[in-house]
């Protein structure tokens, strides 16, 4: 008879963390001046170890926190970012978003909100 032995991966409960934030909800950056329509959601960091280098030490984010997808634009131009949930707050100022693709994923309610066209987005 064979013993089969299974080793616990982690020590503790794994936290479930909900994001504070969803698909489509306008949100600003907590320091720079821009703001954006959430399209997509990562429970914790998933970019590149390069790409996560290039921000200073002293202002760098914990990994283990939702990072959201942003058709972001500022008084310039539009683009797409990647931010922590920390450096996020909600956007209360109504006014309506200018980035191209925004479109392409959301409708507008007539009260503003940005909702996903298709339903099986969640």
């Amino acid at each position: 008879m064979t013993k089969i032995v299974t080793k616990k991966l982690f020590d503790s409960p794994s936290k479930t963390r909900v994001a504070k934030f969803k698909l489509g909800e306008v949100v600003k950056h907590r320091l720079f001046p821009f703001r954006g329509v959430v399209f997509d959601i990562d429970p914790v960091f998933n970019n590149t170890e390069e790409w996560w280098l290039s921000i200073p030490e002293e202002s760098r984010p914990s990994k283990d926190q939702p990072f959201y997808h942003l058709f972001a634009e500022n008084d310039d131009s539009e683009y797409i970012a990647y931010v922590s949930e920390q450096n996020l707050l909600s956007d209360t100022s109504g006014k309506p978003m200018r980035h191209p693709q925004i479109t392409e994923v959301f409708e507008r309610d007539s009260d503003g909100s940005y909702k996903p066209r298709n339903p099986m987005l969640n």
